[in-house]
């Protein structure tokens, strides 16, 4: 099946263009490397059915495919500022040009939207139906807005166009391929553990997250995009919530660092926790199977 993989240099896109090829597809993986890693895309070549273009898909980019999945997007949230422009003409121009090529080619398409469409919930667990609770001009707009804007965009495609299109909301996810220097917690974490450096933890550390391993997120991607339903939002994540804090006394432990604690300002834009509902999910078969301690000791064995 020929398959492309937009943010294909990304954490989710490298590891999913990985598990694609290994079922055999043939894949062509797209990124500009504004926040992806060019180390990504290295492990993928050794692939014959692999093929890798350096490309902004503001910009249209034709071709002929029968599965796209939509994962271009910059990240982290020192980026919500000096890229906030990237995050919201990729968001739309960007989706707008993979819908097109969607339409055009009758091919089913899959966008990872974000957790992030929630805002700071007042609302726990968060289901699909939940609207949210956002600034529309606040701080993290750029990322918040662009995304829920996409999905409004998708979903037009699906009504008046008829194409088949999921989207995906994810939660955090952590794992092998994190880049260098990525400032999302656990990546920066383990990165401080293994140098020896103080772990940085905003506030008192008080604040809840879940965290996915990227090989079940992958296969959530997956089993959406065969079984899902056109039109339809599905969580994808872990429903098991660690305080920020009790997470950097666990890489700590297990990196066997001597790295203290360091307190730092809290942002004021920072949420306090975000729970998916994973019924929906769940029913198509999928369930996040790889607990944090192991999944932390994956990826602390790859670095």
């Amino acid at each position: 099946m020929r398959i492309l993989v937009t943010g294909a240099a990304g954490l989710i896109g490298s590891n999913l263009c990985l598990k694609l090829l290994k079922k055999g597809h043939q894949v062509l993986g797209l990124d500009n490397f504004v926040t992806g890693s060019p180390e990504n895309i290295k492990k993928l070549k050794s692939f014959p059915k692999f093929t890798f273009v350096r490309h902004d898909i503001t910009k249209p980019f034709p071709n002929n495919f029968e599965l796209i999945y939509h994962l271009a997007c910059p990240t982290g949230v020192p980026n919500l500022g000096p890229m906030a422009e990237e995050m919201l003409l990729t968001c739309s121009l960007g989706t707008r040009n993979v819908l097109e090529l969607a339409k055009k080619q009758g091919a089913k398409l899959l966008f990872t939207s974000s957790s992030e469409v929630y805002g700071d919930p007042a609302v726990f667990p968060q289901d699909e139906t939940y609207t949210g609770n956002v600034d529309q001009v606040g701080f993290r707009s750029p990322y918040e807005e662009g995304k829920r804007f996409a999905e409004s965009l998708i979903m037009m495609y699906v009504r008046k166009y008829k194409i088949d299109a999921k989207i995906v909301r994810i939660f955090n996810t952590y794992g092998p391929g994190m880049a260098a220097g990525e400032s999302r917690v656990i990546a920066r974490f383990l990165q401080q553990a293994v140098t020896g450096k103080p772990l940085s933890v905003h506030g008192q550390g008080k604040q809840k997250r879940t965290f996915c391993f990227v090989d079940d997120l992958v296969d959530g991607l997956i089993l959406v995009m065969k079984k899902g339903q056109s039109g339809e939002v599905y969580n994808l994540g872990s429903d098991k919530e660690i305080s920020i804090i009790k997470l950097a006394k666990l890489i700590i432990k297990l990196t066997r660092s001597k790295s203290s604690i360091k307190w730092i300002e809290r942002p004021s834009h920072d949420h306090q926790a975000r729970l998916p509902s994973l019924k929906k999910v769940k029913k198509l078969g999928w369930e996040p199977r790889t607990p944090l301690e192991e999944g932390l000791r994956k990826t602390i064995d790859a670095m």
